[in-house]
């Protein structure tokens, strides 16, 4: 990591991630997941996952045959992504093309500000003024002075902000009202994923997302009655084509989408840009989060995050 980055579940300066590779007739197709603790995976679970579906994939399983061969997750993310690879690298097609949608191009990505005090997150800020979105990371206790700090370093930034599960539900009333009068556009997973029943038919001063309460399809007749908007990230869905089924039918059915990542390279990137066309959000700004990125990478503009480039991917 550039640094160490925290949130409201602890700090770290690396991040690990797994590639995958799966080669045919001498195309190889490329992905990256993240394995992430707050869901039971580490890198030996993941490596597991993937070794134990080996002879399925030796024997040529496609992608919708891999969603019911392995449950939703980052195992799942990289042999699914991996085969979207290897298809465009086959056929000589990008991977919207493939899928039948819309050609992404370049969107605004949020950067994130890593949870700190309020001085050290308005310094951040400063630093980070001249871009169009922040995203602030947050605890519970203290975040109205963390988003104070960060507004009056970033005064014509928008800003969202990512809670991941620190709240309690009183904190609703006592900090929404503040942070709506600083411009607070979104708060992301304020309440943990099993014990947001406080959400239900709440009109909120400021609309809520899940995070890491939306994984795939099966949680929306749930989030139905507690958010207006879900974060998509590829290592949750278990990889892109599960992903782009979500975000379709979450738009059919009202919701707002964001697409998200977690922290890797923009190998890990990449195929969320797909997704890009239909989110209200973007959150893509992993790689600049890191020390290094892969190379080549995907190519960052003041924030515009543009499409890969097919040596990268897809």
């Amino acid at each position: 990591m550039r640094g160490t980055f925290r949130i409201s579940r602890g700090a770290r300066t690396e991040t690990p991630t797994i590639i995958a590779e799966v080669e045919e007739a001498g195309a190889i197709g490329r992905a990256e997941c993240v394995p992430y603790p707050r869901y039971g995976e580490s890198i030996d679970s993941v490596s597991g996952e993937i070794e134990s579906l080996r002879r399925e994939i030796e024997n040529g399983i496609e992608c919708q045959a891999l969603q019911d061969a392995m449950p939703a997750g980052a195992a799942r993310n990289a042999i699914d992504c991996a085969l979207w690879d290897l298809a465009c690298k086959q056929s000589g097609k990008r991977a919207w093309e493939l899928a039948g949608i819309a050609a992404p191009v370049p969107v605004v990505s949020a950067m994130t500000l890593s949870l700190d005090t309020p001085e050290n997150m308005a310094e951040a800020a400063r630093a980070s003024a001249h871009l169009p979105l922040l995203k602030i990371k947050v605890t519970g206790e203290g975040d109205l002075e963390r988003v104070k700090a960060v507004r009056s370093g970033a005064p014509d930034s928008r800003l969202i902000v990512d809670a991941n599960e620190g709240w309690r539900a009183d904190m609703l009333d006592s900090l929404l009202p503040g942070l709506a009068a600083l411009g607070v556009e979104m708060i992301e997973q304020p309440l943990a994923a099993d014990d947001d029943d406080a959400l239900l038919g709440r009109d909120l001063a400021i609309p809520i997302c899940a995070d890491e309460a939306c994984h795939t399809r099966a949680d929306l007749d749930r989030l139905e009655t507690r958010y207006p908007m879900i974060n998509v990230k590829l290592d949750k869905s278990g990889g892109l084509t599960e992903a782009l089924a979500l975000v379709q039918e979450g738009r059919a059915r009202g919701f707002k989408i964001m697409v998200g990542c977690m922290v890797g390279s923009s190998l890990a990137m990449a195929p969320a840009m797909l997704l890009t066309p239909f989110a209200d959000y973007v959150d893509l700004d992993g790689p600049l989060l890191l020390a290094r990125d892969c190379q080549p990478g995907l190519h960052y503009d003041e924030m515009m995050v543009h499409p890969p480039e097919a040596e990268l991917w897809g």
